[in-house]
């Protein structure tokens, strides 16, 4: 649980990204209990209300629950919805920004997709 809240974003969108890449890691498997909004606050020095934004953010989505006087768990079904939303901003974020670009330098889809499998080897 340690990573830099600092790069511009709001904290709780970033509290709430790092419970998402936990689950999607499978550091946070489901129906397991998520650190409390005060552990939250503890560890990255924050307010509270802050760390329960975020958290509140995920019960919203539906990726997390509340079991009433215990805490906060994963929903069933929580990683494979959040591998879903993360390739859907991969798609709209990378892949049509990518493809525009392409088109303004005339660069076609066969040589895009060799572009792409260049890069793969370089992993």
């Amino acid at each position: 649980m340690n990573f830099p809240i600092d790069d511009g974003r709001p904290i709780f969108v970033q509290i709430a990204e790092r419970i998402e890449d936990d689950i999607i890691a499978d550091r946070l498997p489901e129906e397991a209990q998520v650190p409390s909004t005060n552990q939250f606050a503890a560890f990255y020095q924050i307010n509270p209300a802050t760390a329960a934004k975020g958290v509140n953010t995920l019960v919203d989505q539906g990726i997390l629950y509340k079991k009433r006087g215990i805490g906060m768990f994963v929903a069933t079904g929580a990683r494979d919805a959040l591998i879903e939303k993360r390739k859907e901003q991969f798609y709209e974020h990378y892949v049509v920004t990518m493809v525009r670009e392409a088109g303004k330098l005339g660069i076609t889809a066969e040589q895009l997709a060799e572009m792409i499998r260049r890069g793969e080897g370089g992993q």
